[in-house]
């Protein structure tokens, strides 16, 4: 089945996370995101002030990061951090779990801490994706993640900081994706820089991918669409016999 290119650039999260960016890196960013309509732009707590001057009016979302990239903070200062962004304007938070707890087996204070957000979140109209960091847990503990994020109201689980060991991978949305009901979704982050990896995402159930190569992936999607070959990723593995 042929697609668009705005199909893709309505999955992607335009990534502005990197520590050494400047201002101008960031409303670059912005711009970028405009150009394509993309879903979000995700940017560091400092830049959701820009974010929300510059996407102001458009349909690109105001998204910034919580306990990033660890996930070790107190959940109060998550939550005065999700509350501080909130009130500047973010719309969409990605929010890293525990994950030191999570291996320990504290299910609870995961949970509650990923509740406590999703709450503050959700009475400010906007949405949380719980990022589990899979490269430093076993696929039981990826399962129970999900599980324990769908029952405290997550939006969506994503796979990776992009600052872990290792990022997104296949079988790792496949896994999440059969964790959670049709009420949640996924989104894969970390390591994703081409065109055919965002469909191979698409094609097992990934409603987001987390990206800062967003020029590249869109640029390939407007040119295979003006080639007449956009098309899902199981189409691609007809044609092709397989990757």
């Amino acid at each position: 089945m042929s697609i668009t290119p705005h199909d893709i650039a309505k999955m992607l999260d335009h990534s502005t996370l990197q520590p050494f960016l400047t201002e101008e890196d960031i409303r670059k960013g912005c711009e970028l995101a405009l150009k394509y309509d993309c879903a979000s732009v995700c940017a560091r707590p400092c830049d959701v002030p820009i974010l929300a001057e510059m996407l102001r009016g458009s349909d690109v979302k105001v998204c910034t990061v919580i306990g990033f990239p660890h996930g070790s903070h107190e959940t109060a200062i998550k939550v005065a951090e999700a509350k501080l962004a909130l009130e500047e304007g973010c719309q969409e938070l990605d929010m890293v779990l525990n994950i030191g707890k999570m291996i320990h087996g504290d299910h609870d204070y995961v949970g509650n801490e990923i509740r406590q957000i999703a709450d503050l979140a959700h009475e400010n109209g906007a949405i949380v994706k719980v990022i589990l960091e899979t490269c430093y847990l076993t696929d039981e503990q990826k399962k129970i993640a999900c599980r324990l994020s769908e029952e405290a109201g997550a939006d969506f689980v994503k796979t990776s900081t992009g600052y872990g060991s290792k990022g997104c991978t296949i079988d790792d949305l496949k896994l999440m994706r059969a964790a959670v009901s049709a009420n949640v979704r996924v989104k894969g982050s970390g390591g994703i820089r081409d065109l055919d990896t965002v469909l191979s995402a698409r094609a097992v159930g990934a409603s987001r991918c987390g990206v800062s190569a967003t020029a590249k992936i869109m640029e390939e999607a407007e040119a295979r669409y003006a080639e007449g070959k956009l098309v899902e990723a199981e189409a691609i593995k007809e044609m092709e016999g397989g990757y």
